[in-house]
């Protein structure tokens, strides 16, 4: 069978190479990305690389963190191979360093002149605040001045004052511990400093205030000062004369302007280097990546006792042995070695790691496969025929063609786009609104409206008088009316050409119509559905030449499935092709109960002549089925390792552990029960497809009438205005409720349906996944 529907056959590998190609054989085998290394090393090989290789990821992260911050962009990595070279360590290494090095130094010029940019800025708050309150006193009237106020301008005259800049945020304690403290003998004045463009650019988001403290006494002043340190306010001594501060006001502004030119030399420098770096970095990346990779596989391997040779173990698929030799010769030519690796094919028991081929279409549906387990290795691989299943499925639950062509044509739009933005299940989506077109089509729905593409079978005029009995006056006294298909004319005796006829789509009964219809048509789909799973066992079995398996558990399962399941699709389909009167008409479900319980009362209706002794026959079929597969397996295995321990001698009779019955029959039991009970519970949970059709299928009706329809029939001056509001809350609803909600439930169901109730019938997935050495698969997980 093709590799498309069974995983690869894989072989173990024992791999030779010389030390000083080492490096470029692992490197051609990482471009290859067909080869995955076992740990084979004896913990003594190429520690002290992956050490410098660890080393060199750090200083490469720090230049990556500080070009995001100085929001530079990385240029992309020129189109061209990069084979990293042994000696691109050390070059790398001492590159990365002094990039760092250089880096962290101007970080920390600059954080220094910051923050003296920042104390000259409060500097410069402060003396003009001080100012602004020496004037406010000297322009007072003193004839209105109290006696603490003169206090207060010889405590001025005596500069007895404290002056500094605080957190907002910290002042109101502050003020309440000096009060406390004083207890009211000082004068205390402060302001907000006003955050202008620049301040907030420098300093951030901080609040601050000025404050000025007026005290009798040094000793206090003392005091007052500890107290500012406690709260990590800013002091700084401010002249007594007018002179001194305005003099030193206009030294600040000159410090102010040196250092604002030196910090915008220093960002262009730092600039500067960062963005030639910034055209390095990602090439850089791939090769610390590729090393990276290497000196880990290199770690795995063992070296021998020359130090000359290195021994790996490899699996690697049997159709690319020849490509892998050809890739380790290459390897080995680049290095000048004159010894050719050699490959050793060895035999193991291991299991060998299961490689399923993808491609960019088939891998969205190898993930979904996956995520349920990774196949045993070379069991039949469900993911091809889930291409198929999976979005036919869904489109049975979401069936509608208009909204599969708006979710079709968002698919076309993401696969069409070249941006290096991808969305994994692209194709999944595009098969969805495929398929939903095509189920929508055969729902004959489109926004919860039909199409009459082909004309409709059914005809009302034939039904007025005089061939039928309807007169005019009908019309009017009857809220409901019956179409009579025995009636001539009425029905045409053909159905509709391509799905339901759009009649339905107005008739008062179409709910019901349709009910019938999607229920039966979910058990037509999940037992058939179900059949193939089990039939897909069959191949496994014959692959793994279990032919015991075949008779003891394919064919069981098997006919106990057509006996009561696929019997119950034949009533369906016999029912739905001959024709009865619907009073008379026996239902399907209490048909299958009734068989079920041997129920055959002389007032039930049967649908064909023989019916009660077959549906015997089957039942009886499906009961001796279970202990076919309960007892007979079982019994087999066992006299098989009886026969087994009484031919081996009699000390190994004592070494062996005894053969358990009870352990062999627990096992089948389970795995019988789970298989029938699962049948019966299984059919049921394809149920879901009726009642998620069913619900959206109203929804987009509900969207419809209750939206949309009301703005059609507007007739008003602002009907057109109206239309416009309620057709785009028509879209968003529909978007959002039918596309995205609806979309994504009816895309768990359809995922629970493959995982449960069809992939159990013959998927183990036990297996593990094989994961080679690959720089592309290494580069994309790493972005």
């Amino acid at each position: 069978m093709s590799s498309l529907f069974r995983s690869e056959e894989m072989c173990l590998v024992q791999l030779f190479f010389q030390t000083e190609s080492a490096h470029n054989c692992i490197s051609e085998l990482g471009h290859l990305g067909l080869v995955q290394f076992k740990d084979v090393s004896n913990l003594c090989t190429a520690c002290t690389v992956m050490l410098v290789s660890l080393e060199i990821i750090h200083h490469l992260g720090y230049l990556e963190k500080e070009m995001v911050k100085s929001n530079i962009e990385i240029a992309a990595t020129k189109e061209k191979e990069m084979v990293p070279c042994a000696r691109d360590v050390l070059e790398l290494e001492s590159t990365f360093e002094k990039l760092e090095q250089e880096l962290r130094e101007i970080n920390r010029n600059h954080a220094t002149l910051r923050q003296n940019l920042i104390e000259l800025m409060d500097i410069d708050s402060l003396l003009r605040m001080t100012e602004d309150f020496f004037e406010e006193v000297l322009e007072i009237n003193f004839s209105f001045f109290s006696f603490n106020f003169i206090i207060l301008v010889c405590i001025h005259i005596l500069n007895y004052f404290v002056a500094g800049v605080i957190k907002q945020e910290r002042f109101p304690a502050f003020e309440k511990v000096l009060w406390r403290l004083f207890h009211g003998n000082f004068v205390l004045r402060h302001a907000e400093i006003q955050a202008t463009e620049e301040l907030q650019a420098v300093r951030g988001a901080v609040k601050k205030d000025v404050f000025i403290i007026f005290v009798q006494g040094d000793h206090v002043r003392e005091k007052i000062r500890k107290v500012c340190e406690g709260f990590r306010a800013s002091l700084y001594s401010c002249p007594k004369t007018l002179y001194e501060r305005k003099q030193m006001s206009n030294s600040v502004m000159t410090q102010m302007e040196d250092l604002r030119m030196i910090l915008r030399r220093t960002e262009e420098y730092r600039a500067g280097v960062l963005t030639r770096a910034a055209e390095h970095v990602q090439e850089w990346g791939s090769k610390v990546k590729k090393m990276k990779a290497i000196y880990y596989t290199l770690n795995l391997c063992n070296i021998d006792i020359t130090q000359k040779l290195i021994v790996a173990e490899i699996w690697c698929p049997v159709s690319d042995l020849a490509v892998v030799q050809n890739a380790l010769i290459k390897g080995s030519e680049q290095s000048g070695s004159s010894v050719t690796p050699v490959l050793n094919r060895i035999q193991t028991q291991q299991t060998p790691p299961t490689f399923n081929r993808t491609n960019t279409f088939t891998e969205g549906f190898q993930a979904i496969i996956d995520a349920y387990g990774v196949g045993t290795y070379q069991e039949i691989n469900p993911a091809p025929c889930t291409i198929v299943t999976f979005p036919f499925l869904f489109a049975v639950m979401f069936g509608d063609c208009g909204h599969g062509l708006v979710m079709t044509l968002f698919a076309v739009w993401v696969i069409s786009q070249v941006t290096d933005v991808v969305i994994g299940g692209r194709y999944i989506i595009l098969l969805m609104g495929m398929f939903s077109i095509y189920t929508g089509l055969i729902y004959n729905d489109c926004f919860s409206k039909s199409f009459n593409i082909f004309g409709s079978s059914w005809c009302v005029r034939p039904m007025f008088h005089p061939h039928g009995p309807w007169q005019n006056e009908t019309l009017h006294e009857y809220h409901h009316l019956q179409l009579n298909p025995s009636v001539p004319g009425v029905y045409s005796g053909d159905p509709y050409v391509f799905g339901i006829d759009p009649v339905w789509n107005i008739a008062s009964n179409k709910l019901s119509f349709l009910n019938s219809f999607k229920m039966k048509m979910s058990v037509i789909l999940g037992v058939s559905h179900m059949l193939f799973g089990v039939t897909l066992s069959l191949v496994n079995f014959v692959h793994f030449r279990k032919f015991q398996d075949i008779f003891l558990q394919f064919v069981p399962q098997l006919i106990f499935m057509l006996s009561l399941f696929g019997y119950l699709i034949f009533l369906i389909l016999y029912k739905w092709c001959i024709t009865l009167r619907s009073e008379t008409a026996p239902s399907i479900l209490l048909l299958f109960i009734n068989m079920m319980l041997f129920d055959y009362q002389s007032e039930h209706v049967l649908l064909y002549g023989g019916q009660k002794g077959l549906q015997i026959f089957l039942v009886l079929t499906a009961v001796l089925m279970v202990p076919v597969l309960l007892l007979v397996k079982p019994f087999l295995i066992y006299r098989t390792r009886m026969k087994t321990r009484h031919q081996v001698s009699r000390a190994e009779q004592h070494c062996e552990p005894g053969v358990s019955m009870g352990d062999i029959f627990v096992y089948q039991a389970i795995h019988t029960v789970e298989f029938c009970l699962g049948c019966i519970s299984n059919t049921a949970s394809y149920l879901r497809l009726w009642a998620l059709s069913l619900a959206h299928a109203e929804l987009s009706e509900v969207l419809w009438r209750m939206v949309l329809q009301v703005g059609l029939k507007i007739s008003s001056g602002m009907g057109s205005l109206m239309l416009v509001v309620l057709f785009a809350a028509f879209a968003v609803l529909t978007v959002t409720i039918l596309l995205v909600m609806e979309g994504l439930s009816a895309f768990l169901h359809a995922l629970r349906l493959h995982w449960v109730e069809f992939q159990n019938k013959f998927y183990e997935g036990s297996g593990y996944k094989f994961t080679p050495l690959s720089f592309d698969s290494l580069l994309k997980t790493q972005q």
